[in-house]
């Protein structure tokens, strides 16, 4: 099965640990502008980034987007 990246779901895991883009930037020595662009979309995060977000926030990288299942055929 294959996975495709839906939107980002930062702002919704800051909302549950009661953090803003701010102090989780500020922790992670991260410009705001930078989650900001993964909050929108416009950039996707690398895996160092998204390893660090999740562990900041106490969840796991697969809760930071929602994940679109496509199954691919295969001769």
């Amino acid at each position: 099965m294959k996975y495709e990246l839906g939107r980002c779901l930062l702002s919704e895991r800051l909302q549950e640990k009661g953090m803003s883009m701010e102090e989780l930037a500020q922790v992670l020595h991260y410009k705001p502008e930078k989650l900001s662009d993964f909050v929108e979309n416009k950039r996707i995060m690398p895996l160092k980034s998204a390893i660090s977000i999740a562990v900041t926030l106490g969840c796991e990288v697969n809760d930071l987007y929602e994940l679109i299942t496509s199954e691919s055929a295969v001769n």
